[in-house]
């Protein structure tokens, strides 16, 4: 299961319904978050600070809470996974010996159609090399939100 910050709560009530022996929980940390969170904290508190380890100790100290997150709410063992990169090239690499990956809608939650997916989730769900289930993270929209049919 791809555990992303936004959506990883239906990922995990998904997991939960389904009966598998073993579950991996995914965690992918963008290749540029750490410098992120560099230049945020020299933003803020000033330039010219010298880089001390800080912005890695808060993304590993956040990941770590968000897996036990995830962890308490399955509400039994799974496997943690952490790889940093690319996330769309990490979650389909992850899933070379998975069975199935759950994931969830990241884009426009409020209506149905392709827009519901994010560029990153479109990706795994054109490229990976298993069964996807793919959920909405919140209730799903009702079909009037569907778009027309194009004109002919």
């Amino acid at each position: 299961m791809w555990v992303a910050e936004a959506t990883w709560p239906s990922c995990v009530d998904a997991a939960r319904m389904l009966p598998a022996s073993e579950v991996v929980l995914l965690h992918v940390t963008g290749p540029d978050t750490e410098r992120a969170v560099d230049g945020a904290r020299a933003g803020l508190l000033g330039r010219g600070l010298p880089a001390d380890g800080s912005a890695a100790a808060l993304l590993e100290a956040a990941r770590n809470a968000l897996l036990d997150d995830a962890t308490a709410r399955l509400g039994r063992a799974a496997t943690r996974v952490t790889r940093q990169g690319r996330p769309e090239r990490e979650v389909v690499a992850a899933c070379a010996e998975a069975d199935l990956l759950i994931l969830a809608r990241d884009g426009d939650r409020g209506r149905l159609g392709p827009k519901s997916l994010g560029p990153h989730t479109r990706f795994v769900v054109d490229h990976a090399p298993c069964r996807v289930l793919l959920v909405w993270p919140d209730d799903p929209p009702t079909l009037e939100t569907m778009p027309p049919p194009p004109p002919h």
